[in-house]
């Protein structure tokens, strides 16, 4: 099961679950994130990046891990990608020949490089840059192949190799970089580099840092970016970077919470978006208030993540018809109840009154609880008034 399939459609359990639990959705958190998000330049990737800008997004994202911990010089899903790419095709051996050169030679360039030398800068020479630029983005295509062997036959990696697996070689692939790639990574780089992320960089050590964390213990697959003293943080290329789709606050919950035995100390959730050299990061309980979280014990929530990830497929869409009802009733059990005095939209105690009691904790809740209510997460007392069901709330 993957984290980002599970969040991918609003019918699978994942995001059922998320979105129940997750009371004011994500219009206060994006009003948050936009207040933070004061830069206007915004660094646009060059005409020839065109379809490449999920490649370009991989090679960014892993050059600036590498410059807080070179601690793992080739990160996982390039790894197995490598070794996937070795089924691919008549010439998969071919491939993943050429993938293991490649991963000695980033290992030894990252190494040679220091890249997480606190006494250096955060960016190298150019030439330097442009050279690991090239190795990374070559490292983002055979990733392609430990994530979907459908996509996989599209990158320009497998069609060169079908094409002519003669030439196949490590440098043949390094030379087929379109050079816009390599400028629009090295281009985002150097604008780290003058940015928070190069001061975040600068006070913490590479022993604090955790380069692409994954998290045992929960049914679904998921490798963060980076985290650093407990910060854990997304990097994000997007060219609309005042944006904060909901999927991406989901997904920095998700991280969150499969945590299960709280490994990393995380207290704090950030993202880094690099285009506009923004850095924007909340504290874990300023997060969960954003969201009007049902429950604001993150034991609790990581419990019931567990819970339904054991139960059903939580990440697929569609369901068979059993794994649908088992889904449903698993969804039931775990609903919160919203014990009376309060709010029964984000479930927390009511403010005192002396007038007539309150229903809602704010306006806030008050707008937002029709929308729960047509969604059928806003249950009713036997009175009638708005509050919490007859299922578990811890």
């Amino acid at each position: 099961m993957s984290l980002t399939s599970g969040l991918h459609s609003p019918r699978t359990p994942l995001r059922q679950f998320l979105d129940r639990e997750l009371s004011a959705g994500a219009r206060p958190l994006r009003e948050n994130f936009r207040a933070q998000h004061t830069t206007d330049r915004v660094l646009l990737p060059p005409p020839g990046v065109g379809t490449e800008a999920g490649t370009v997004g991989t090679a960014i994202d892993q050059r600036l891990r590498l410059a807080f911990t070179t601690a793992v010089p080739v990160d996982l899903a390039t790894l197995i990608g490598i070794e996937c790419s070795g089924s691919a095709g008549r010439h998969g051996l071919r491939m993943r020949a050429v993938g293991n050169e490649l991963a000695s030679r980033l290992t030894e360039t990252v190494h040679r490089l220091d890249l997480d030398n606190r006494d250096q800068p955060l960016d190298r020479a150019h030439d330097e840059e442009q050279d690991l630029a090239r190795l990374l983005l070559v490292a983002a295509w055979y990733q392609v192949a430990a994530r979907s062997s459908i996509g996989f036959a599209y990158t320009p990696l497998f069609v060169a190799t079908m094409e002519d697996p003669g030439s196949l070689t490590l440098q043949y692939l390094l030379d087929m970089v379109h050079p816009d790639l390599v400028a629009d990574v090295v281009n985002q780089l150097h604008k780290a580099a003058a940015g928070p992320l190069d001061a975040l960089r600068t006070r913490t050590q590479p022993g604090d840092c955790t380069g692409g964390p994954t998290f045992e213990g929960v049914r679904l697959a998921a490798d963060a970016d980076l985290i650093v003293d407990g910060l854990l943080l997304d990097f994000k290329s997007t060219r609309h970077p005042a944006t904060l789709p909901k999927h991406t606050a989901w997904q920095l919950l998700g991280y969150l919470l499969l945590d299960t035995a709280d490994r990393f100390r995380i207290d704090t959730l950030g993202l880094y978006l690099t285009r506009s050299s923004t850095l924007a990061s909340w504290p874990v309980e300023d997060y969960l208030a954003l969201l009007g979280a049902r429950r604001r014990d993150l034991a609790v929530l990581r419990t019931l993540l567990a819970e339904l990830c054991a139960g059903c497929p939580a990440d697929q869409d569609p369901l068979t018809a059993a794994e649908d009802d088992r889904a449903h009733r698993l969804l039931q059990c775990l609903a919160p109840i919203i014990p009376p005095g309060c709010c029964p939209v984000c479930a927390q105690p009511l403010p005192e009154s002396t007038r007539r009691p309150r229903l809602f904790c704010s306006r806030w809740c008050r707008a937002r609880a029709q929308t729960l209510r047509n969604h059928g997460w806003l249950q009713t007392h036997s009175s009638g008034e708005p509050g919490g069901g007859q299922r578990r709330y811890s």
